[in-house]
């Protein structure tokens, strides 16, 4: 198997690759691929891990599945490709973004600029089916991904980590909270962005505990030409 990691992540996560639960996911993956139309594309799959090593983690914000439109997911949780339009989950996260720190709202979707300032942009689920929510679900991806959170999780370094719905909620329910910094809210879709997402500043708080740490905090206003870098080899 060739390598995946570049990073620091493959001391981590390197021996996730050879347990059961992989293989046979791997061994899925394979055939969807081959037989139908999954997001994102292959190459893109580990791009929040390829983007932010595990060092350089200052805040985690965890989401659930890839988007699943044509050209959206580019394995970054709520970011898209330049070019696709912005979907309502992130129109609410700019607009909150607007109201915390008052941050013009780009054009684009593209988070890549949290990224490499040591934003992970983990979904809990890596792949899914063109037009099918939640399709790679209970498939071996919430396994390794557990073991993502767990590793920052573990550092001695602290990190912020901001919890939107309840199913990031229960991802992260065993974060040590004595030493990381738990930020949570109701989830930013126009379902429930009404009901505490919006007025929650998850932006401000994240740096002021930052700064507390003595660590730079984040640039969080996107850029008005979008980041778009490759960090995985083709």
């Amino acid at each position: 198997m060739s390598k995946i990691f570049h990073n620091d992540w493959a001391e981590v996560l390197e021996p996730e690759l050879e347990k059961p639960y992989y293989q046979e996911l791997r061994r899925f993956l394979a055939q969807e691929y081959r037989s139908t139309t999954i997001y994102p594309d292959m190459y893109d799959i580990y791009n929040a891990l390829h983007y932010t090593p595990l060092s350089e983690v200052k805040v985690v914000i965890l989401g659930q599945d890839p988007y699943h439109g044509p050209g959206q997911a580019h394995g970054l949780s709520f970011s898209v490709k330049p070019g696709v339009a912005i979907p309502p989950s992130l129109q609410n996260i700019y607009q909150e973004l607007h109201e915390d720190m008052g941050c013009t709202a780009p054009r684009h979707g593209s988070l890549v600029h949290w990224a490499e300032q040591g934003v992970l942009l983990l979904n809990a689920v890596l792949t899914v089916r063109r037009g099918q929510a939640a399709s790679h679900q209970n498939k071996g991806w919430e396994a390794f991904t557990d073991r993502v959170v767990e590793a920052v999780n573990q550092r001695e370094t602290p990190a912020v980590f901001i919890l939107w719905g309840s199913h990031a909620q229960r991802k992260g329910a065993n974060i040590d909270r004595s030493r990381h910094f738990i930020i949570q809210s109701p989830h930013p879709s126009p379902l429930s962005a009404h009901r505490g997402f919006f007025g929650s500043r998850p932006f401000s708080r994240a740096n002021a505990f930052l700064q507390q740490q003595g660590m730079e905090p984040i640039d969080w206003c996107v850029p008005a030409q979008p980041l778009e870098r490759s960090h995985s080899p083709r």
